[in-house]
């Protein structure tokens, strides 16, 4: 298993320098991406600006509080586009033309290269610049300890949000393996990433329990703040655990059924 990781943690290095260097080719397209990300990231600065002018509160919740999930929100929207959705939207495109082909020949995990294979740089770095950015002013007007224990949690609950986001996002591109258009479905899953742009006390209890335990998409950017903020369940806690490995095995059990369906180009 650790010649596993090993090998492919090294794999991974590899396709970030090749997402990098292919995009330094281009460099003005790099920063015309660049600029035009950092363009939508000051907007939402004045979103921000506003929310704070208003001195709004969320279930007892202050504004400095709610920074903190307003800044997880955008962190976790950079990686979710920089790492994984730049992969997503080309499963479609991999099976309608028939260039899946080439890939099912390299002697590596299928799933690995089609969801991880390029980075985009543009679309990462400002939307994770800007969500730290506001977690540390959040964490510090909110006076929240900054000890090993509350940041490693709030990580720890980052990464479990990872694992939730690659999982429950790729489900809907595996039906391009039976269907032709997916575009719907893809619309109504950028939706769901969308429910986290606000923390998600703002809605009712069952969209709550609904966006928690069915299709755990709160879990992705609430957990976090919550945790550091104390007021996150032990139940909560647990199932912040199991879902990303429910996900995973549901997610593992899709793929197999779609490779097995998949009808190469040449029939």
């Amino acid at each position: 298993m650790l010649r596993s990781l090993r090998k492919y943690g090294f794999i991974y290095s590899l396709f970030i320098k090749n997402s990098l260097m292919s995009q330094m080719e281009y460099r003005v397209n790099f920063l015309m991406g660049l600029l035009v990300e950092t363009s939508y990231l000051f907007a939402k600065f004045l979103y921000v600006i506003i929310v704070y002018e208003a001195g709004l509160t969320l279930d007892g919740v202050p504004m400095d509080a709610i920074l903190l999930f307003i800044g997880t929100y955008t962190l976790m929207t950079g990686l979710y586009w920089g790492l994984f959705a730049i992969n997503f939207v080309q499963i479609p495109e991999h099976v309608r033309t028939g260039s899946l082909d080439i890939l099912l020949t390299k002697p590596i995990s299928l799933q690995f290269m089609m969801t991880l294979r390029n980075v985009d740089f543009g679309l990462a770095i400002p939307n994770v610049l800007g969500g730290v950015t506001m977690i540390v002013v959040g964490w510090r007007r909110q006076g929240l300890p900054a000890d090993a224990a509350s940041i490693g949690g709030f990580i720890f609950f980052l990464v479990l949000g990872l694992f939730v986001t690659y999982t429950l996002f790729l489900i809907p591109q595996l039906l391009s393996f039976w269907f032709i258009q997916i575009a719907a479905v893809n619309d109504i899953s950028n939706g769901l990433f969308e429910l986290n742009n606000m923390p998600m006390m703002i809605y009712s209890k069952w969209i709550q329990r609904i966006g928690i335990f069915v299709v755990p998409v709160l879990l992705i950017t609430n957990f976090s703040p919550l945790f550091v903020l104390d007021r996150l369940h032990p139940g909560l806690f647990l199932w912040a655990i199991l879902s990303p490995i429910l996900l995973l095995g549901i997610t593992r059990w899709i793929w197999s059924k779609a490779i097995r369906n998949y009808n190469s180009s040449g029939g």
